[in-house]
C-alpha cells in the first residue's frame, strides 16, 4: 500500500488510491472512488462510489463527497462542507437516477461549512467562503459569499483577493507573487511569470 490508512479507516475493495495519500481516523472510501495522489482525507470524511478526486486535494474533517461529484487537482474542501447530488429529496422516493453532477475546477476552495447544490460548475481558484450556499455555477477565480452565494471580488490564484472591479476591465498584482492578473469582459485570466499556458 502506498498510501497511509489509519486503523479506524474502512477502503472498499476496488477503491483506487494514490501514492503519498492519507486517509484519516473513521474515513469511509466507496469501492469505486477513484483518488488522486497526495491527497488527504480528514476524520470522519465519505467518499461515494462515482467520485473522482484530483491530486493534492485536502478534504478536511466530516466532509461527505457524494456520487456524481467530481474535484479536479488542489480542492481544498473546508471542514463540515457539504455537497449534494439529489435536487429534490423525499425520503419516501428514491431519485438515485435523477444524480446530477457536480465539477469542482482545479485549485477552487469552499470554506468551512459551505453548501454546494448539485448541478454547478465551480470554476479553476474560485473561492467560495464560509457558510455560502452555491446553487449556480461560479467563475473562475471568482469569491463568492452569502446565501445564496454572490460574486463580491476577484482570487489569485494564491488565494489572495484582488483589486479589480467586479465587472469591466482591470488589472492587478496578486500581493503575495507578484502574479499579473488581466480582466476583461467578465473573464480572469493570469498573464505574469507562472501563469499556465
Amino acid at each position: 500500500m502506498s498510501y497511509y490508512r489509519h486503523e479506524t479507516a474502512i477502503v472498499d475493495d476496488g477503491a483506487r488510491i494514490g501514492s503519498g495519500s492519507r486517509v484519516w481516523h473513521f474515513v469511509h472510501v466507496c469501492g469505486g472512488a477513484r483518488i488522486g495522489e497526495r491527497v488527504s482525507l480528514g476524520q470522519g470524511v465519505f467518499v461515494g462510489n462515482e467520485v473522482v478526486i484530483g491530486d493534492d486535494c485536502k478534504i478536511q474533517n466530516n466532509v461527505s463527497v457524494y456520487d456524481r461529484v467530481t474535484l479536479e487537482d488542489g480542492v481544498f474542501c473546508g471542514p463540515s462542507m457539504v455537497f449534494t447530488n439529489v435536487h429534490n429529496p423525499r425520503a419516501l422516493i428514491e431519485r438515485k437516477a435523477e444524480y446530477r453532477d457536480t465539477l469542482v475546477r482545479k485549485g477552487a476552495t469552499l470554506g468551512a461549512n459551505c453548501t454546494v447544490v448539485c448541478g454547478v460548475t465551480i470554476g479553476e481558484y474560485a473561492f467560495v467562503g464560509a457558510g455560502a450556499v452555491v446553487n449556480a455555477d461560479v467563475a473562475p477565480h471568482a469569491l463568492v459569499v452569502g446565501v445564496p452565494a454572490r460574486q463580491i471580488g476577484w482570487m489569485s490564484r494564491h488565494g489572495e483577493q484582488l483589486d479589480l472591479p467586479l465587472a469591466g476591465e482591470g488589472e492587478a498584482r496578486c500581493p503575495h507573487t507578484g502574479e499579473f492578473y488581466r480582466l476583461r469582459a467578465g473573464r480572469l485570466s493570469c498573464t505574469g511569470p507562472g501563469a499556465d499556458p
